[in-house]
This record gives C-alpha cells, sequence and structure tokens, in this order.
C-alpha cells in the first residue's frame, strides 16, 4: 500500500507529517459523512427546555430579556 518501507516514513519530521495527514485525510473521507446529511440533521434540531418541551422564539426572547436584567 505504501511505496516506501516505515521506518523510512519516521526519519523525517515532514515525510511523518505528509503520512498524518495522509491517515486523517483518508479517515475524514471515509467516515466523514456528506454534507447533506449534516445539513439535514442540523435542520431537524428543535431547541428543547429541562422537561423535552420545545421553546418558542417569544420564551426564547423573554430569557434573554431576563437574563439581560440582571
Amino acid at each position: 500500500m505504501i511505496p516506501m518501507r516505515h521506518s523510512t516514513i519516521f526519519k523525517n519530521r515532514w515525510w511523518a507529517v505528509l503520512w498524518a495527514a495522509g491517515i486523517l485525510w483518508f479517515a475524514l473521507d471515509v467516515a466523514g459523512g456528506s454534507d447533506e446529511a449534516v445539513q439535514a440533521q442540523a435542520n431537524n434540531i428543535v431547541a428543547t427546555d429541562a422537561t423535552g418541551a420545545p421553546v418558542t422564539d417569544e420564551q426564547a426572547r423573554q430569557l434573554a430579556q431576563a437574563i439581560n436584567s440582571i
């Protein structure tokens, strides 16, 4: 898979950095997920309170006002 021996890679720090960057790039490519999946998941997030009930924009505004008045 690698055209050189592993001991050669770690004799030079720049080869080691390049090798590590390749490993990270490969991992991101394999397990990174698609942009559509990430965006769809972000669109489904709904703000909830401690009980799990959805929070309206009005309730969030009231909370912000209460915090700012302190």
